[in-house]
Order: C-alpha cells, then sequence, then structure tokens
C-alpha cells in the first residue's frame, strides 16, 4: 500500500512540475494577467476539471509560481553570498546584487511576475512572504553581521544631514530589528532598506528597458553602483590578507 501511495505521490509531483512549466511558458508569452487554467491544460492535452484538482483556481496557481519564484531567486542569492568569506562584507553585497541581477536577467518572466506591476484582480496570500524575505533578509543578515564586527566604517560616507529620525520610522524599524538583531540601529536599517529599493529599482529599470540608449549594457553602471552603495551603507574594505 505504500508503494502504491509512493507512486500516487510521484505521479502528482510530476503533473504538478509539468502544471506549472506549462504555466511559465504562458506567462513569457501572455504575462500574468493572461495566464488561463483553462489554457494551461488545453496545452497539456487534460480537461479542465482534472488540472482544478491540482489547482482550483488560477489565483492558487499563481500563487505557486509566485513561491516558486521568490525561493529560486533566495536560493541563488543566499548560495552566491555563501561562496565569500563571512567577513568580506563589501564583496558580500556585491555577491548578493550581482546574484540578483543575474537571475532577473535569466528568468524575466518570474521577475516581471513578482516585481513588475500587480495583476489586476489577484491579491498575494501572505504565506507568500516568507520565501518574499529572503533576499531583504540576506541583506539584512549582512548589515546585522557588518555591526557586530565593528566594520561599519563612518568615514566611508558622508555623515548624514539631518539627526532627525522620524518616529513612525523608528517603530517600523524596531520591528525589523527584532527579526534580526534587537539592538540593531533603526537607522541602519533604514540605509539597508534604502539599498534594497535601489537594487530592485536598479534590476528593474534594465530589465524593462528603461535603460535603453543611455545606461544599456549596464553592467558598468551596475557595478559602479553596488559601490556607491557599500559605501552608503558605510562598509569597511574587505580584510587583506
Amino acid at each position: 500500500m505504500t508503494a502504491i501511495k509512493t507512486a500516487r505521490e510521484r505521479a502528482r509531483a510530476e503533473l504538478t512540475w509539468e502544471i506549472k512549466q506549462e504555466a511559465r511558458r504562458q506567462l513569457a508569452a501572455t504575462g500574468a494577467s493572461g495566464l488561463s487554467l483553462r489554457a494551461v491544460a488545453r496545452e497539456l492535452g487534460m480537461v479542465s476539471s482534472a488540472l482544478y484538482r491540482y489547482f482550483p483556481s488560477r489565483d492558487e496557481l499563481l500563487t505557486a509560481l509566485i513561491v516558486d519564484a521568490y525561493a529560486a531567486l533566495g536560493e541563488h542569492v543566499e548560495a552566491a553570498e555563501r561562496a565569500v568569506p563571512p567577513t568580506h562584507f563589501r564583496s558580500r553585497l556585491r555577491a548578493v546584487c550581482r546574484a540578483v541581477r543575474d537571475w532577473a536577467v535569466q528568468h524575466p518572466h518570474e521577475y516581471a511576475l513578482v516585481y513588475g506591476s500587480p495583476v489586476p484582480g489577484y491579491d498575494a496570500p501572505e504565506h507568500t512572504v516568507e520565501q518574499g524575505g529572503r533576499v531583504p533578509f540576506a541583506l539584512l543578515g549582512l548589515l546585522r553581521d557588518a555591526w557586530i564586527a565593528d566594520a561599519l566604517d563612518p568615514a566611508a560616507a558622508p555623515a548624514p544631514t539631518s539627526a532627525v529620525f522620524p518616529a513612525v520610522l523608528a517603530e517600523q524599524t524596531a520591528v525589523i530589528a527584532a527579526a534580526v538583531e534587537p539592538d540593531l540601529p533603526g537607522p541602519l536599517i533604514a540605509r539597508g532598506a534604502m539599498m534594497w529599493t535601489q537594487l530592485f529599482g536598479m534590476v528593474s529599470f534594465e530589465l524593462f528597458g528603461q535603460l535603453r540608449n543611455s545606461l544599456d549594457p549596464a553592467d558598468a553602471f551596475f557595478d559602479y553602483a553596488v559601490g556607491q552603495l557599500a559605501d552608503f551603507l558605510r562598509l569597511a574594505a574587505d580584510p587583506v590578507f
């Protein structure tokens, strides 16, 4: 009985994979708003009622694709960061940023699904947050490690123009700090959030053609900008042995 159940589970997993692969092909052809369960079933030679046993609605299929995309990006970024010595904070930042860009260029339609325009009528459920948070948590972890190691160089970037840190922002960053390091300063978390949005802004501009006829190809611009962002975060130079 166990063997029969295992075979059924394998068959279900294989067909689930095929459904999602066909859905990804549709994303490339029509975009997320054009995704259709009936079209997916037709391309796979299935009746719609059979496909509904795997994904009862278009939104559930979209959610599965979103979770997969976030997970794949997270795995790619985390693997790139692990390849760098842990005390080389600038190199870790560069690895994270380049990994985000590389994955986006290799998977433009999946990137657009999670970081492009919202899909009309779709509201992502809460459980997408865990995978969606992997890249920002990688950046936060880097900042936490640099702060604990006293590797944030005050001379690496200009002093703030204002010492005022808004009370609302202090409350927001305190909630974030509680998840990674309770004593992490709010202004440092805010700078990390600015860096995070800058990173995805650059990647989106490149991927969606906003740099055409100006900074395209964007390799030099991207690497230069990441160096500037490392200065903005006040990361000290990597150790030299």
